[in-house]
């Protein structure tokens, strides 16, 4: 005797297996996701203290409104009014969105004053 397709108990299994992986796969994607925002918001915040740094060394002025600093969500950069040597300062902010990237931040020493070169920034 020939079966034409599944019977209810294969169909059943099947989907509890794929009830199974799509709950270990979807926290998985979702950190991976917030990975990614907090690389991206670190890789901005490093580029805007150079671009800060750069324009001041080139123009006496601040300009943090480049591209990457607009870009930023969890950070400011600037120049203190009263620092005369170019050094860049950065804030970061503490709310909850931004604890994983004040983190990071502060393992890569981004948060706090940096000293520009005039080059270069060192870190």
């Amino acid at each position: 005797m020939k079966r034409a397709g599944f019977t209810m108990i294969e169909l059943i299994f099947v989907i509890v297996i794929l009830g199974i992986l799509a709950a270990v796969a979807i926290p998985k994607l979702a950190a991976t996701r917030d990975d990614a925002k907090v690389s991206t918001e670190l890789t901005n915040l490093a580029t805007c203290i150079n671009d800060v740094g750069n324009a001041y060394t080139a123009t006496g002025t601040e300009n943090n409104d480049t591209a990457s600093c607009n870009a930023l969500k969890c950070a400011t950069v600037s120049i203190g009014d009263d620092d005369k040597d170019g050094n860049v300062t950065v804030t970061l902010t503490s709310d909850d969105y931004c604890a994983a990237v004040k983190t990071a931040a502060e393992a890569k020493d981004l948060n706090g004053t940096h000293v520009f070169g005039g080059t270069h920034i060192t870190y």
